[in-house]
């Protein structure tokens, strides 16, 4: 007697979007779903455990990609660079950021850029430690390899590429 197929159960973000084609879509959805929150939960603890409470995720990417490569930022670079389409967001992390005497702003012309106070450069960095810690250890146990996560790392930049353009489309109707 033949044994019934076992049809593959799909994790959706919302069965109701993965009734037809591109069910497989909607299993994205919902991995970059958990993923972003998990994402968000982990650099808040990371940057509590580097000594700083009052953070919230935003607000640890920004202060991130300042520091990065100790090269001054101006508030549409940051928006920008981090895909944030709403600039007050952005400049309230910022405000917030020079309150905590983190970063400071130089006006350069009409234009002011951003850098990483000594406090808030030994803050990234003690938050790199505490990522090479926790995070870095268990992702040798996953057994994935760094061109695997380079390659990962495409596919999420050409999906928000994907999701950027039916944005504009759906803005348009």
């Amino acid at each position: 007697m033949d044994e019934p197929k076992q049809t593959k159960r799909k994790i959706v973000s919302s069965r109701h979007l993965a009734d037809s084609e591109g069910w497989e879509l909607s299993e994205v959805e919902y991995g970059l779903i958990i993923a972003y929150n998990g994402f968000s939960r982990w650099v808040s603890k990371c940057m509590q455990a580097a000594g700083n409470q009052e953070m919230a995720s935003l607000d640890i990417l920004v202060i991130h990609h300042i520091n990065h490569r100790a090269k001054q930022k101006k508030l549409s670079d940051i928006c920008f660079l981090l895909n944030v389409e709403d600039v007050h967001t952005v400049n309230y992390s910022i405000r917030k950021l020079l309150k905590a005497e983190l970063i400071v702003g130089k006006k350069q012309g009409k234009e002011m850029f951003y850098s990483t106070t000594e406090t808030g450069q030994a803050l990234c960095d003690q938050y790199r430690e505490i990522r090479e810690q926790c995070l870095l250890e268990g992702l040798t146990r996953l057994d994935v390899k760094p061109q695997e996560l380079s390659e990962i790392a495409s596919v999420l930049r050409s999906l928000s590429g994907l999701y950027d353009q039916a944005s504009r489309s759906a803005a348009s109707l």
